[in-house]
């Protein structure tokens, strides 16, 4: 017999509703909320541990609660909610009646390990949007690139926003975070050239060797790549433009060096 909660009064209810608003909370709680069947999939599938899932059976069918059961061991606690609750709690109304509470990961750089030989990892530089980061993501994800490198991040990466905007690309790829600093480290330690997308001392993208080791580095539309990039660039590179302004979209363009590399490697 699952437990049912009915009230939003409920203190569960209400720090599902805390992780999804406050940063403070889900750094504090080390958790995270997940909205929707194919994310949940992709995070179990990712290797994160759910400890709470949320379903409402007017949405759901018993079918596929029985598959989630199988597929978390047991180890969640499934708790029903009532469609009300759960059109609370739900930002969308296509995913599918279910909303789980995760245990996030330790970020940080220094934790991650890469294993393959000329790597190829995209780093973007302080992205304050969360939908461009998750665009990110689903780009990073498409090309099956080695690691995705947020630098100076100015949003935790499990907020719910970059969660749904990439579509569950956040649970399939490997991910870290650190300052500038720190990750200019990692590269050298790693023997990775770091290729900078900016206007100064430049070459056309195209024309750099992209299957060696290799980090390309994006900044914002509004600022670019800080001078402490420029100064440790391998080269810095530019995707020409034809009409009157000088800049994309980061996830934009850091899609178009993502898949010139790939297309040097052979896809």
């Amino acid at each position: 017999m699952n437990k049912t909660i009915t009230s939003f009064h409920n203190p569960l209810i209400k720090q599902i509703v805390l992780l999804q608003e406050k940063s403070r909370e889900r750094r504090k709680t080390s958790l995270f909320v997940i909205e929707g069947l194919r994310e949940i999939s992709l995070a179990l599938k990712g290797g994160y541990k759910l400890k709470t899932m949320l379903f409402c059976p007017k949405i759901i069918s018993e079918e596929k609660i029985f598959q989630l059961k199988k597929f978390t061991n047991n180890e969640a606690e499934f708790i029903e909610i009532n469609l009300e609750i759960y059109e609370k709690l739900a930002y969308r109304s296509s995913t599918e009646g279910v909303l789980a509470i995760a245990q996030s990961k330790d970020l940080n750089i220094k934790n991650l390990k890469p294993q393959a030989k000329n790597l190829l990892i995209i780093i973007a530089e302080a992205p304050e949007k969360p939908g461009n980061i998750g665009a990110l993501l689903r780009t990073a994800d498409a090309a099956n690139i080695d690691a995705v490198i947020i630098a100076n991040p100015k949003t935790d990466m499990y907020n719910p926003n970059i969660i749904r905007s990439s579509v569950g690309c956040l649970f399939t790829n490997k991910i870290a975070t650190g300052s500038t600093s720190e990750i200019i480290s990692f590269l050298k330690e790693h023997n990775l050239n770091s290729y900078c997308a900016a206007l100064q001392a430049s070459v056309n993208y195209d024309t750099i060797d992209f299957k060696e080791n290799t980090a390309i580095v994006v900044g914002t539309e509004a600022t670019g790549l800080s001078e402490e990039w420029l100064k440790n660039s391998t080269q810095n590179i530019i995707i020409p433009m034809q009409g009157e302004i000088d800049s994309l979209n980061v996830s934009v363009a850091a899609g178009i060096l993502i898949f010139e590399a790939k297309r040097q490697r052979g896809f």
